[in-house]
């Protein structure tokens, strides 16, 4: 019996472990070469166009998702390798998948659109893994995206798993740049010229910042008076920022305005109610 089973594991062992030792070298090669392969494609199909953080991005989600299907295709393919070795007819197994396909095709149509949606996000670069995006009305950072599914991490930690196929609009607040969108509101009695004046020097100062200035493209400045409020005027604030500091620009931004206007005696306004009770005083 003993030399049954050596014969078996000579003849057929032998070539099994060369399947898996070779499959796991080829997977280990492949995910290895392939992120600067990648990074490099990247590169050059971007360069001069996106800013640092899309080219991280870009090359994490493209090496994320070609070495996973890589690494299911070389699954099937050694798994089909030692089904053969140990003389199981794979013909038959073939024909059974080709059907299985078709079968899943009719009864998974949901799957499908997954798929689809999921290689139109990938070919039409709509978003990537690090990205801050608005999808299927859930805004978060996406921390995964594959052919299926994204996974989003909202600001209060909850994670989001959300199917491709049900992606029909994506806001992305991170692609190359984004902005300071700021509505700021002052009394009726206030010098809007002095306003402006005080807001765009608060702006220059913060983008001479040591740290602040690393992370703003253009100074916040005044565009424009935005709206006659019911208790004040809303001036509109515009700045470009590098993208995922809009939010830490804009809070430091209110910070200092807030410092200023008080310096300056400007009037950031709130709700007033008068109450009148009965009739008024007698002559």
């Amino acid at each position: 019996m003993w030399d049954t089973i050596s014969g078996w594991l000579l003849e057929h062992g032998v070539p099994i472990l060369v399947i898996l030792v070779a499959s796991f070298i080829a997977f280990w090669v492949i995910k290895t070469a392939l992120r600067r392969v990648v990074a490099q494609y990247v590169r050059v199909r971007g360069k001069g166009r996106h800013a640092k953080l899309w080219f991280e991005n870009r090359t994490k989600t493209l090496s994320a998702i070609i070495s996973s299907t890589l690494g299911v295709l070389l699954f099937v393919v050694a798994l089909f390798m030692i089904l053969s070795e140990v003389g199981v007819d794979i013909g038959p197994l073939l024909a059974g998948a080709g059907v299985l396909g078709i079968a899943v095709g009719f009864g998974a149509q949901s799957l499908i659109k997954d798929l689809l949606g999921g290689l139109f996000i990938l070919l039409e670069d709509q978003f990537n893994k690090g990205d801050v995006v608005k999808i299927a009305g859930i805004a978060g950072l996406v921390e995964e995206v594959n052919l299926r599914r994204t996974v989003l991490r909202d600001l209060d930690g909850i994670v989001h798993v959300i199917p491709n196929g049900v992606i029909s609009t994506a806001s992305n607040y991170t692609r190359d740049w984004a902005r300071v969108n700021l509505n700021i509101s002052v009394g009726y009695s206030e010098d809007l010229d002095h306003v402006m004046a005080v807001i765009n020097k608060v702006g220059k100062k913060l983008a001479e910042d040591d740290y602040y200035g690393k992370l703003i493209k253009s100074p916040p400045r005044a565009l424009r008076v935005n709206n006659f409020g019911d208790s004040g005027i809303d001036i509109k604030i515009l700045g470009d920022t590098h993208p995922m500091k809009q939010w830490e620009v804009t809070g430091e931004l209110r910070k200092r305005l807030k410092k200023a206007f008080d310096d300056e005696g400007i009037e950031i306004p709130w709700p007033h109610v008068k109450v009148y009770y009965g009739e008024g005083p007698k002559v």
